[in-house]
């Protein structure tokens, strides 16, 4: 029986060589404008060339008030797109899609000169700044940032965008009800919480035609939060939204200890996934290939988002496939006739400025 892992996924049109992607995870390593420079080249390609079906950037900044954190890349500004282009020439150069995450961190931003906003003026915890609360107006022109984003990123190249509503972010505080106290159109019912998502997707999807996926997180690990149960309320708008995938990850919005294990977040992928009818990502501690096909084999989501495993591993793909005795396709560098192979290939483009080093 052949690893269903290694099997091809289609999404909108789009052939995945496998089921796996590399998570996205911050890097904190572009310029000080959020433009791409070498380690990003290196690191993302790297992934691509150790077999990844899918590698997800980390989250660009839709607006320049809202990176997570300084060195964050931007896609917020035209100037973000010939780094962002020479960085999906690379992941496509070894047989991978390029997916790309975009945010903005609201009340999370961990820039000292930038003033932080959110639904409602609540800071995370009792050390955090408290932030302003956004204006309608605000509100418009974070909807206006998703758009121009979708278009870069189609400028640029990549094969998936993926709208973050995770993790404590600008969209998850406006989804829970511990982070969004609003007394106006963008607070208190489902409907209301979910209206500046509902805007997002929408101006999103309204530019790109490619597949959309959003990152959510499932449960707020806190008492009077969102539950998966809520997320499948959600996940049925955004079905209906013409969303193709929900990354479903976990917590974020409050300061609580999350008891983590192998697979635990992978209950509410297959919760939304079988209530919703919507194809799913599993992520969270999936650390070996077994656990990965188990996911895939069981249904219980459609594809795997691999993160720390990742990083001490470029080659995971690689990796699960020995360990799952499938065989897949080496790099043809790697392999006796990788000389001649290579000899009659184009060469790559040469770096612009903006993917060098500082």
């Amino acid at each position: 029986m052949s690893a269903k892992l290694y099997e091809p996924i289609t999404i909108r049109g789009t052939e995945f060589r496998n089921r796996i992607a590399m998570s996205p995870m911050c890097m904190h390593s572009a310029d000080e404008g959020g433009h791409v420079r070498d380690f990003h080249l290196v690191h993302y390609g790297a992934r691509a060339l150790g077999g990844a079906g899918l590698v997800m950037l980390e989250t660009a900044a839709v607006l320049a008030n809202g990176p997570i954190g300084p060195g964050d890349i931007g896609i917020y500004d035209d100037s973000h797109i010939e780094g962002l282009t020479r960085l999906t020439e690379v992941i496509h150069g070894f047989g991978a899609k390029a997916g790309a995450q975009l945010g903005h961190a609201g009340r999370q931003v961990g820039v000292d000169s930038i003033t932080p906003v959110a639904p409602s003026a609540l800071p995370f915890g009792p050390d955090t700044r408290v932030p302003e609360e956004i204006t309608v107006e605000g509100i418009k022109d974070v909807v206006e940032g998703f758009r121009k984003a979708a278009i870069r990123a189609k400028a640029a190249g990549f094969d998936v965008v993926e709208v973050h509503t995770a993790h404590g972010y600008l969209l998850n505080q406006f989804l829970s009800p511990l982070s969004n106290q609003r007394d106006d159109e963008y607070g208190g019912s489902h409907e209301n919480r979910y209206r500046i998502v509902r805007e997002v997707i929408d101006a999103v999807r309204g530019e790109w035609d490619g597949p959309l996926f959003v990152r959510v997180s499932s449960t707020d690990h806190a008492e009077g939060g969102n539950t998966p149960e809520d997320f499948v309320t959600f996940g049925r708008w955004m079905k209906e939204q013409d969303v193709d995938l929900i990354d479903t990850s976990s917590g974020g919005i409050a300061p609580v200890k999350v008891a983590s294990y192998p697979g635990y977040q992978v209950p509410a992928a297959e919760l939304i996934r079988r209530e919703v009818g919507i194809k799913t990502g599993a992520v969270g501690l999936i650390e070996n290939a077994r656990q990965a096909e188990e996911i895939v084999r069981s249904d219980r989501a459609d594809i795997v988002l691999i993160g720390r495993e990742m990083l001490k591993d470029p080659f995971w793909a690689r990796t699960a496939a020995d360990e799952l005795r499938t065989a897949i396709e080496p790099p043809q560098q790697y392999t006796r006739y990788g000389s001649a192979w290579q000899r009659s290939q184009p060469p790559l483009p040469a770096a612009p400025l903006s993917a060098t080093v500082a």
